[in-house]
């Protein structure tokens, strides 16, 4: 089990909240409001928060501005993540995924069958890494965000978590991308 180190300092994080639906407003959107609320009373930064249909290249549009934006450290979507015609949330995002982050969804998938049972084969909840920046893709129900946030990225977001979380390696994201060092070049 994960522990939290308070000897550590909290290290806050901008994360950037999207909401997929054809029907929800910001005034009635509960799962974005269960997001935002959790995420900033945890002490992060709400870094955007919006609402876009159920269209691939409209959700693109949006998460691609948020990668590439120095001051998102991650993303949670909401909705759009079942089996309906209209739910396009993995389509539109998982191509952009640099690596694909397997254990969020085994992990979001044993959560939920203990609170849902086997209704949770009903969410294709995914997550991964684009452009250094973390990408969370959660089905459009408020207990299911609420269960992902208390159950996984409260703690994999939290740098005091141990024996590791995601903050600890968010340094290390973009190293990839960094050209090599010349022979002989010294550090």
């Amino acid at each position: 089990m994960s522990s939290i180190d308070e000897t550590k300092q909290f290290v806050p994080l901008n994360i950037a909240v999207l909401t997929v639906s054809d029907t929800r407003s910001l005034a009635d959107d509960k799962s974005g409001a269960t997001l935002a609320d959790r995420l900033t009373a945890a002490g992060h930064h709400l870094a955007a928060r919006e609402i876009i249909v159920d269209d691939v290249d409209a959700i693109r549009v949006i998460i691609k501005r948020w990668i590439a934006d120095e001051g998102v450290d991650a993303i949670i979507t909401t909705g759009g993540t079942g089996f309906t015609g209209r739910d396009v949330t993995p389509e539109a995002i998982e191509p952009l995924f640099e690596k694909r982050m397997d254990g969020f969804s085994i992990a979001f998938h044993m959560l939920s069958h203990a609170k849902i049972g086997t209704s949770t084969v009903q969410s294709r909840a995914t997550a991964g890494v684009a452009g250094a920046t973390f990408i969370f893709c959660l089905p459009g129900s408020p207990g299911a965000c609420r269960d992902a946030w208390d159950g996984i990225l409260a703690a994999q977001l939290d740098y005091r978590t141990r024996p590791c979380n995601f903050v600890e390696i968010m340094p290390r994201l973009d190293e990839h991308l960094r050209r090599p060092k010349a022979q002989g070049a010294s550090a």
